[in-house]
């Protein structure tokens, strides 16, 4: 069983690379948004072990002050994409291909998962198009 088919989310799926994450949001990567979830994509080249789909969470200290709530809003933004993850790493066609997303979030309200969950697979569904 293929780690998309049990719906984890390793270490190894988030992206800490400063590089990468420079990289992502100084031009070269692309954006969508599906409120309250903007998401900033790259699509990148692998080798060996490295996985295809990887991510990072972005809850800016402005819209929730109690840290808390930002975790809250992580917790269930990273949830959403551990279990929808499959609809990208299902529409990368060669096998060196991988997708690096940064998902910041837009807005001072919380929402429920089941929302999250819904705007997280319209946006997935967008990149894996875009790819």
């Amino acid at each position: 069983m293929s780690a998309a088919e049990r719906f984890t989310l390793s270490k190894e799926e988030r992206i800490c690379s400063k590089k990468l994450i420079n990289e992502l949001f100084t031009g070269n990567g692309r954006s969508m948004t599906a409120f309250p979830l903007r998401v900033v994509f790259m699509k990148r080249t692998i080798v060996d072990d490295q996985p295809r789909a990887a991510m990072l969470v972005s809850v800016p200290k402005r819209y929730f002050k109690h840290a808390v709530d930002r975790n809250r809003v992580k917790r269930q933004v990273r949830e959403a994409f551990r279990r929808n993850k499959s609809i990208i790493t299902q529409n990368l066609t060669d096998d060196h291909d991988a997708v690096a997303m940064a998902f910041v979030w837009l807005t001072d309200e919380k929402f429920p998962s089941s929302e999250v969950e819904n705007r997280m697979v319209r946006l997935l569904t967008r990149i894996s198009e875009c790819l």
